[in-house]
């Protein structure tokens, strides 16, 4: 078995492993990385996994998909898990489970995907369609059990819901849960929080999208639910703002090393978050992701340190241009 000093080079190159810190480095040999429990069952799971909505949906040439093929190798071998999908993001499924079965690892993956027949907007879910939508899942996953499902944008929760309670009951799937990204939402999700068996909510969480903090944060530790976290670098907007600053001196008091950890431990450092699962489509980033899983968290008032300085940065760049 290869150790970890032997897996960082063998995963990244010698060049990519000295782009990294090396105080990184050490921590990721040492194979630190936090572990956080789903509180319906105290099952631990890694604290960073990967997102996908960006990155595996965008396969267009045998180059993509070799480099996602090394993102899924690191994030296996850094001790991360979580991988989270749905059909609704383009080739991911399919590219994934193709990817993970060729390495041999589909087994060591925690597979998070969704269900949402209803269309744009809400609406009525056919039945039958949306357990076509999971039966197509478990084909490209190519596993008997799917570790959790999620009702995406909790569209028609009555009939996605319901039947992602039957397929637990019959033990096809281990977790249920609702995803929404949008505030607009978020009266909606606590209700369905408040009322349903939920063991996982998803949702948009960075350090420059705080609005969660108010009452769903709060409300899934009061309920006991997990909760995944989505682009924790604020759908790029964190990395405009930042572009050409260094990070603060005093982020060596959590252990961050990088802009990435920065982001990544203020997501993680709230105590109702589960898994945050950054995209990425190159394994040096998987690599520092995992480093934002190691060490030490930020503490109440770092995290209000940090906040004030995002907050204090100017503001990203419109499409539109500046």
């Amino acid at each position: 078995m290869l150790s970890r000093r032997e897996w960082i080079g063998t995963t990244l190159g010698a060049g990519a492993a000295l782009m990294l810190n090396p105080r990184l480095l050490e921590a990721l040999q040492q194979g630190q990385l936090i572990q956080r429990a789903v509180p319906s069952t105290g099952e631990m799971l890694p604290a960073v996994g990967l997102g996908s909505s960006a990155t595996f949906s965008r396969v267009a040439r045998s180059e993509d998909v070799a480099a996602l093929k090394e993102v899924i190798r690191a994030m296996v071998d850094g001790g991360a898990k979580v991988f989270d999908t749905a059909p609704s993001y383009g080739a991911s499924e399919q590219v994934a489970g193709d990817i993970a079965n060729e390495l041999g690892v589909a087994d060591k993956i925690f597979w998070a995907t969704k269900v949402n027949v209803a269309g744009r907007g809400g609406g009525t879910a056919d039945p039958a369609a949306a357990r076509a939508q999971i039966d197509a899942s478990f084909e490209k996953f190519r596993v008997p059990t799917i570790d959790l499902i999620q009702v995406h944008n909790l569209a028609d929760i009555p009939t996605q819901l319901g039947i992602l309670k039957e397929l637990k009951q019959q033990g096809r799937i281990r977790y249920i849960g609702v995803t929404t990204t949008s505030n607009r939402q978020y009266e909606l999700l606590q209700q369905v929080m408040r009322n349903e068996p939920l063991d996982f909510i998803g949702i948009d969480y960075a350090v420059d999208n705080r609005d969660v903090e108010e009452s769903i944060l709060p409300l899934a530790a009061e309920r006991k639910i997990g909760v995944l976290v989505y682009v924790p670098f604020g759908r790029t907007r964190l990395w405009q703002r930042v572009e050409g600053k260094q990070l603060p001196d005093w982020a060596g008091e959590f252990d961050a090393t990088t802009w990435a950890q920065f982001f990544i431990k203020y997501a993680l450092s709230h105590p109702a978050v589960t898994v945050v699962t950054p995209a990425t489509s190159q394994a040096k980033h998987m690599v520092d992701n995992i480093g934002g899983g190691i060490g030490r968290l930020p503490d109440e008032a770092m995290r209000q340190r940090m906040a004030e300085l995002v907050d204090a940065l100017p503001p990203a760049p419109s499409r539109g241009g500046p």
